[in-house]
């Protein structure tokens, strides 16, 4: 059915059509519509499910262990800190092999303090064990979560869907929210591989020792790996049952005849596409390649998407502090003894504007082989070198965050 709705309320929507028996959510921004949402339906009887309120994320993730441990289909969400204080917890679903599905409405870590987007609270995860999904879109949103629940209970691992907060969480459009009876046929009725049962009793996430550690965390890393093969054909049948198409690994476009090949997730991916769409007008063989999902990371398919490109950039919203960006490292693995270059473009830290001229500007110096190894979109340079000065100057400099926002407001009295 098509809806003109806030991403929250579709994302809330598509969790409500796969049933989940259990929902525990703390509020935190840009994720509290989601579970607004779906309290206001609990509450109303439109969803049967146990809406627990709890006191805080750790609580959160700690009642979806218990839920999805005793063969309860379980759900939550959150955002950056609080995905932070629910760190433990989280490595623990992974470890236990629990199907659970956690949407990560993504925004930036403090401190600063800061509740716009970028990638940040995801990639502080992305050891964790669970699979990754992004979307670019809130119809990629929708879809995604229904099949994140085919794919948790499938191979017995977590799904976290990562939605770019506010860019998608609080943007009003048109989606295709699907019928109940679509969704029920994607989703069978839930069946655990394995329960907390009182009438069987057996002790869960016990002592493990040198002997037997390594073997543990050897099948873990299977079990997630084994979701490359499992989604394609998963996303299919969902594609055939939706009728359009629904993303699992990788997403190329325009990448036939590519010699610059730009790679990103999420949002960002839209304003992309605009700028390789002006480019290829312009004559350029420029393309792109989205990753889907980023855990576990697709070697194959990025291999062989890239196996045409003299040349890749890569736009991500976080990096590594000390050392550089998180999805280009990745891609560089990928792409070892190759000799392409590999360029990693900066983007949108702290939910900061992505505008297309300054990516046309950087594919631009990609294709005439200008561009630097590392660039911060956007960087503002005198800043920088006004706080770099004072540091050098003086021993107690003081919070660079609080320096720099007198700078700015000094510059726009003058």
């Amino acid at each position: 059915m098509l809806q003109q709705i806030e991403g929250s309320r579709a994302v809330a929507s598509a969790v409500a059509l796969c049933r989940p028996n259990v929902v525990c959510a703390y509020p935190i921004s840009p994720q509290t519509h989601i579970i607004e949402a779906i309290g206001a339906m609990v509450k109303a009887g439109e969803l049967d499910a146990e809406f627990v309120n709890v006191d805080s994320e750790m609580a959160a993730m700690s009642v979806l262990i218990g839920a999805s441990a005793v063969g309860a289909r379980a759900y939550t969400a959150t955002a950056s800190q609080g995905l932070l204080y629910m760190m433990e917890a989280v490595y623990n679903v992974a470890g236990l092999g629990l199907p659970a599905v956690m949407t990560l409405a993504n925004r930036a870590l403090g401190a600063p303090i800061n509740i716009w987007n970028d990638h940040s609270d995801a990639m502080s995860v992305r050891d964790a064990g669970w699979v990754q999904l992004f979307a670019e879109t809130n119809q990629e949103a929708i879809d995604l979560h229904i099949l994140a629940f085919s794919l948790a209970e499938e191979l017995s691992v977590p799904v976290m869907v990562c939605v770019d907060g506010f860019i998608l969480t609080h943007a009003i459009e048109r989606v295709d929210v699907p019928e109940q009876t679509q969704v029920d046929r994607l989703l069978a009725p839930f069946e655990p591989r394995h329960v907390l049962d009182p009438h069987d009793p057996v002790s869960i996430g016990a002592m493990v020792g040198p002997d037997a550690f390594t073997e543990v965390r050897y099948l873990a890393s299977i079990r997630l790996s084994r979701a490359l093969d499992v989604l394609p054909p998963l996303a299919q049948r969902h594609s055939d049952e939706l009728a359009r198409s629904v993303p699992s690994l990788v997403s190329p476009y325009r990448l036939d005849d590519a010699d610059v090949v730009v790679v990103a997730m999420g949002s960002v991916l839209g304003t992309i596409k605009d700028v390789i769409d002006e480019m290829r007008d312009d004559g350029h063989a420029i393309g792109a390649l989205g990753v889907s999902c980023f855990r576990p990371f697709p070697k194959d398919q990025i291999r062989d998407a890239l196996a045409g490109a003299s040349r890749v950039v890569v736009v991500e919203k976080a990096f590594s502090l000390g050392y550089g960006g998180i999805l280009a490292t990745d891609i560089a693995l990928v792409l070892s003894g190759r000799g392409i270059p590999i360029h990693t473009v900066i983007a949108g830290l702290g939910g900061r504007p992505v505008w297309a001229a300054s990516l046309r500007t950087c594919f631009n110096e990609a294709v005439d082989a200008t561009l630097s190894e590392t660039t911060f979109l956007d960087l503002d340079e005198e800043v920088v070198a006004r706080e770099v000065d004072r540091m050098a100057a003086t021993r107690r400099s003081g919070p660079s965050a609080e320096n720099v926002l007198r700078d700015l407001a000094e510059r726009s009295r003058t």
